[in-house]
């Protein structure tokens, strides 16, 4: 475990005011990254995440889906922390419907943030890392990324397209010494799941091999491997009990 403020390393997670947002950033902190914690409506949740964090931090607000938003709020978090080394885009947004009664403005609202948004950190906080040549970039996604889902073509497509945009990247960016991976999580007890009706849910957990959900300081426990692979990049950790390969 590094100690704390040996290097001055800075990590900004996003959707920070979620629980696995949370999570990642209570692990980062433990390593001893200076943590800026993003989120879009739930600041006082960040703020009371960034009061357990025995390092510093700082809360940032920015709709990701916009690109003038997110270098704000990157350009933020340089002048407060210091440069980023590690990206963790935990944000995302989930509006579920059958494509064809589905309105459009949810379908292209899931892409603009869960893709898009991902695009658009990416970008403003790469320049950081490659400057330094080292980082790590940490996509989380999920097993609509990998198997179908009835009723989830958007937030499967926008994962999808994180997806394949994080084996590209990696390819991008090895040369610089910087990592480019994903995390993908199974069921887990949060706010994004909290609308998945009883039925699917019981259907999703008998996928797992252990029949019960994860937790998100199980998944976030992935980070730490991903922080220390240094010859590891463009894969997914899958950190699902199983239910990607059943």
């Amino acid at each position: 475990m590094a100690a704390r403020g040996v290097d001055g390393r800075v990590a900004l997670v996003t959707g920070a005011s979620g629980a696995l947002g949370a999570a990642v950033a209570r692990v980062l902190d433990r390593r001893g990254y200076r943590l800026a914690l993003h989120c879009v409506t739930g600041e006082d949740r960040a703020r009371e995440v960034a009061a357990e964090l025995g390092g510093p931090s700082t809360v940032v607000r920015a709709d990701i889906a916009d690109w003038a938003a997110t270098l704000d709020m990157v350009d933020r978090v340089r002048a407060e922390l210091g440069d980023i080394s590690v990206l963790v885009n935990a944000g995302a947004i989930r509006r579920d419907g059958l494509m064809v009664t589905q309105p459009v403005d949810d379908w292209t609202r899931t892409i603009a943030v869960d893709l898009i948004g991902t695009f658009h950190t990416c970008r403003a906080a790469l320049p950081d890392m490659l400057r330094a040549r080292w980082g790590r970039v940490i996509n989380v996604v999920s097993p609509a990324a990998l198997i179908g889902s009835k009723g989830q073509t958007a937030y499967s497509a926008a994962k999808s397209g994180v997806l394949g945009m994080t084996r590209s990247l990696a390819l991008e960016c090895g040369r610089s010494q910087v990592t480019v991976n994903a995390l993908s999580p199974g069921l887990m007890a949060t706010a994004l799941t909290e609308s998945v009706p009883a039925e699917v849910g019981a259907a999703l957990l008998a996928r797992t091999a252990f029949g019960r959900m994860g937790t998100p300081d199980e998944v976030a426990r992935g980070i730490e491997l991903l922080l220390d692979a240094d010859y590891m990049t463009g894969q997914v950790l899958s950190i699902d009990g199983g239910m990607s390969i059943s």
